[in-house]
């Protein structure tokens, strides 16, 4: 973007906003445009003087997830360098680690995780009352039962973990710092570069790192212990600093006074030992890590965008416009871990979108469609609805005023219930002053968009700014859902393929904003590698699949590179019958309309090729509907109860065809499994004008598996395999969990938990569902115990006895959360079971973790090597070098990737009964990935897993009613969130389907 340029002509600027060469000029009032600066092109910051370079603000730090009462840590205590009181503790007060007139210590992480192993469960007597005087027994983390698997081909791999090596002898010191008057983080980071240029003799001469909020690390201890400094800032105006006279700069400075106070001092000793990978149990020394964590992002948030733990920055490839007032940048990730082969830095390639920075009037045209025609809504205004849409749009993002010259930002809290023409406000003396009036006299500007309502910037007084005078902040990422087009272009911007993704990351480690770019990792005697870590991985076997063939079983072992099959020569290993089912059609034109009975007769036959039994007419005719039927709810419950009653209230399918995908999809759903009692499966026009065998298979694969067949088994089963812990006459049930949450800007719907359970045995490849809403954005599993308890009555329905051993895949925790989930959810399972008589199943409970950063990557000595651009293959398994130092974890990637680079899945075991051999528990993964019952290909992720995150979405859609009468609440609230609308109950037909497939 440019920077705004002086004009000479009646008090009007122009502002040239350039995305990939286009050009926009917008007209904004008033030649004192405030500037929006750019560190390293990217354009946000400010223009105080060229040694003050404008620093960006960390993510939060590390939350304590467990409430633990503190003790004491265990780093010496200091005596003062100055005349203070006594310590806090030793005058008997609760310690306040925010206090400027007492010495405390530092209660982090570090104490959470030091005092996790007292935490203790307390188990159940069986009429499900807690036994309180049983001894408690503490809760540790799984350790890995073996130095890691042996099975399969071996491989050599390149991970993006760059080794960290550090002094342990090397102390840190952290400071607590008070800045007053409270500036913004932009500032905070502009004083403590200025704190540390003019006062480096009381700083003893150190270069520390400062995390953007309250806390300094050092690698020198200051002069005192506490200090009190005094700095002043030139604040900007409308004009360059370069131009201003002397005398005027002097007349913006702005005094802050700095309070810094010694917190704690520490060193590597303990993270060292731990590393080592030693038998006695010890904490990870979290504080240590995190102020090592700071100093590497010292120089990278200086230089970019901080988002998350991510930086984006245009100088690594620009910024794309996305649409929708969106672009799109690319960055980088990394993260500091404790691994096997040591202290790793994970980095890795990173896309995420940004809101563009433009005058808040051509946003909205670019972000609405109802905003398009300007001249109309100056005339007209806005409806009811189009107004909650702006302030939808609009509501959060922090913008800046063109009218007059200031550096403050403000956040949007709302818009007006007025219009702009007729909003007034108290003036100074008391007397009503009309806003349009004021910014005539005041600017001698003339509103122009009189029928909008202005932005309100304040929650508790009337604080009203006119779009047409803002503009958006630079530097903010896109929390609004984005559209499928804009979410096609992020994709496309971060589909690399290995080679490519490496030679990024490789370019960062060596790049100018890199983690090792700066000079602070020298200063605490930080060495950062810049080459990936070298491990070996092993490739497991595919398993020997069971299929059917007209009656037969038939086996196949699937061989090709990516490992998919095919079912040209084969039927799927249990076929179902469908003979009453009907076809409801929204939409389409009288072409598209016209070929369903093609498509009727397509599909049929596709289904007897692979042994399913689909009957060639539809029990009543097709019914064919507007779209917008899809939009009223009344109607389209209607229309669905009418063909159930002509179908005699007995119809085991439903196949929806839609001209497009429509938000009445959820509608449909929800009415069908919880209203009517019907198994529905939606396709579109589109794909059925030229439907291709593949389009057709797939269609008959899920319709198979949602009315209760199952497209494979494992020819060789699990007890057969893993015979020291299954048998064929004890059952084992896997189970799958996950936890939806409602859109990042959503503040009010609550999240939605789904838990599955396999429900036979020695296949176990049919699962049944359980989902729950429960409090907005909770990540414990609330009703985890009623609904494991409701599966294993479905289970011993089933078989007629309750599983002799339980294996749980929770997905969706991070890792800070790990132990909570541990000590909470294994609780509930515990409990479910304590429902039976005597009944305690040794249980396993692992982590399956998709989001995380690392990938793994081909070696290959010869750079230009076409084998240097292939995905690893599936079954790569990797339990050492980059993985936990002492627990139970590995990397598995159980698919082929056909786009950009293969994300292995995480698989972090938190406790295991069952003792379990890294061999056995990876196989036993590995092989379910093969039965996933939508495809013929393995899947990335473990399908108890993956089921539980389909039924959580299935879930979340019974919620979103396109005709709710439930509002969202318009303004930033601090109000708790409401309880949780529960779910509304499947029917009895339909509960033990896997429909939600």
């Amino acid at each position: 973007m440019e920077e705004a340029e002086e004009s000479n002509t009646n008090k009007k600027c122009t502002r040239n906003f350039r995305r990939n060469g286009n050009t926009q000029n917008y007209q904004y009032p008033n030649q004192f445009l405030h500037q929006s600066n750019r560190i390293n092109g990217f354009g946000y910051g400010f223009s105080y003087q060229n040694q003050y370079p404008a620093l960006l603000p960390l993510p939060p730090s590390i939350p304590l997830q467990m409430a633990v009462a503190p003790s004491f840590p265990q780093y010496q205590n200091f005596g003062s360098k100055t005349h203070l009181q006594k310590p806090s503790w030793k005058q008997n007060n609760p310690p306040l680690a925010t206090s400027s007139e007492s010495q405390v210590q530092d209660f982090s992480v570090t104490q959470a995780r030091t005092n996790f192993h007292l935490q203790t469960w307390l188990p159940f007597d069986e009429n499900d009352r807690r036994v309180m005087d049983a001894k408690p027994k503490p809760l540790e983390v799984s350790r890995r039962p073996d130095s890691g698997g042996i099975e399969g081909k071996v491989i050599t791999l390149l991970a993006n973990h760059f080794l960290v090596q550090f002094d342990p002898s090397q102390r840190i010191f952290h400071y607590d710092v008070d800045i007053a008057p409270n500036p913004s983080k932009e500032i905070s980071r502009i004083i403590k570069q200025k704190l540390v240029e003019d006062n480096s003799a009381l700083l003893s001469g150190a270069l520390p790192v400062y995390d953007g909020r309250r806390t300094i690390y050092s690698p020198i201890e200051f002069q005192d212990d506490r200090l009190e400094l005094y700095i002043s800032l030139p604040i900007s105006s409308g004009k360059p600093l370069e131009i201003m006279k002397s005398e005027e700069i002097g007349q913006q400075l702005k005094l802050f006074r700095i309070n810094i106070k010694l917190v704690s001092k520490f060193d590597g000793k303990e993270l060292s030992s731990y590393l080592r990978k030693g038998e006695d149990w010890s904490p990870l020394p979290q504080e240590y890590i995190h102020a090592l964590d700071v100093v590497l992002r010292e120089n990278p948030t200086e230089k970019c965008v901080a988002a998350g733990r991510s930086f984006y920055s245009s100088s690594m490839g620009g910024a794309k416009e996305i649409g929708g007032g969106a672009i799109a940048l690319k960055g980088f990730f990394q993260s500091l871990r404790p691994t096997q082969q040591g202290l790793a830095l994970n980095v890795d390639f990173s896309v995420t979108a940004f809101h563009e920075s433009i005058g808040v009037i051509p946003y909205l045209q670019k972000r609405l469609d109802f905003m398009h025609n300007l001249c109309q809504k100056k005339a007209r205004g806005l409806t009811s609805g189009e107004k909650k849409e702006v302030e939808k749009a609009l509501k959060n993002i922090r913008i800046f005023v063109c009218h007059r010259e200031t550096v403050q930002r403000y956040r949007v809290c709302s818009l007006t219930e007025e219009v702009t023409e007729n909003l007034w406000f108290p003036d100074r003396d008391g007397t009503g002053l009309r806003l349009v009036d004021y910014f005539k006299n005041q600017y001698n500007y003339d509103i122009q968009y009189r029928n909008l309502p202005c932005l309100q910037i304040s929650r508790r007084k009337p604080c009203y700014l006119p779009m047409e005078l803002c503009v958006i902040c630079e530097g903010q990422k896109f929390l609004g859902k984005l559209s499928d087009d804009q979410t096609a272009k992020i994709l496309k911007m971060g589909c690399q393929r290995p080679r490519e993704r490496k030679k990024t990351i490789d370019q960062v480690m060596e790049g100018p904003v890199g983690p090792t770019s700066g000079n602070q990792g020298r200063g605490f005697k930080l060495q950062v590698s810049r080459e990936m870590t070298r491990l070996t991985g092993r490739i497991l076997q595919p398993p020997k699949l069971k299929l059917g063939n007209g009656g037969h079983i038939r086996n196949l072992t699937p061989s090709r590179h990516d490992r998919q099959w095919n079912l040209l020569d084969s039927h799927v290993f249990e076929g179902t019958r469908v003979a009453r089912w009907a076809l409801i059609s929204f939409g389409g034109t009288l072409d598209q309309k016209s070929n369903i009975p093609k498509f009727i007769n397509q599909l049929s036959q596709r289904c007897e090729q692979l042994g399913i039994f689909l009957h060639k007419n539809t029990l009543v005719n097709p019914q064919f509907e507007p779209m917008h039927v899809l939009g009223n709810v009344k109607l389209l419950e209607s229309k669905l109860k009418k063909i159930h009653k002509a179908a005699f209230n007995n119809l085991q399918l439903l196949i929806c065809v839609m001209e497009r995908k429509h938000k009445g999809y959820a509608d449909l759903k929800r009415i069908a499994e919880t209203n009517i009692g019907i198994v529905s499966q939606c396709c579109l026009y589109p794909n059925l004008d030229k439907p291709s065998s593949q389009f057709l298979a797939n269609l008959a694969l899920k319709i198979n598996a949602k009315v209760g067949g199952c497209t494979v088994a494992l020819y060789n089963s699990l007890p057969s395999q893993i015979p020291r812990l299954f048998r064929q006459d004890d059952p084992v049930i896997f189970m799958g969990a996950d936890v939806t949450h409602p859109h990042p800007l959503d503040d009010f719907s609550p999240s939605v938990a789904a838990v599955v359970g396999s429900v036979n045995w020695p296949a176990a490849n049919k699962y049944v569902s359980r989902m729950r809403s429960q409090t907005h954005r909770q990540e414990i599993i609330q009703d985890l115990g009623t609904m494991v308890g409701e599966i294993l009555d479905d289970f011993y329905e089933e078989l007629s006895q309750l599983p002799k051993r339980i294996i749980f895949f929770r997905d969706g925790v991070s890792e800070t959360q790990f132990y909570k989930v541990l000590q909470e959810e294994l609780q509930e399972i515990r409990r479910a079971c304590s429902r039976f008589p005597g009944y305690k199943p040794p249980i396993t409970f692992a982590v399956v973790q998709k989001r995380h950063h690392t990938r793994l990557f081909p070696y290959e000595p010869e750079p230009t090597s076409p084998w240097n651009d292939e995905n690893i293959p599936p079954g790569t398994v990797v339990d050492t070098v980059i993985t936990h130092p002492r627990e139970f974890d590995f990397y598995l990637c159980s698919h082929w990737g056909v786009k950009g680079t293969s994300r292995p899945i995480h698989y972090h075991v938190l406790w295991d009964e069952n003792n379990f051999t890294s061999d056995e528990l990876q196989k036993l993964v590995y092989n379910l990935c093969y039965t996933f019952v939508r495809c013929t290909k393995p899947i990335s992720l473990v399908p108890p897993a993956y089921y539980a995150h389909l039924a959580a979405y299935r879930g979340r859609l019974y919620l979103d009613r396109s005709d709710s009468s439930v509002q969202r609440s318009s303004t930033i609230s601090r109000a708790p969130p409401p309880k949780a609308m529960p779910l509304p109950k499947l029917t009895e037909n339909i509960r033990k389907l896997m429909f939600y497939c």
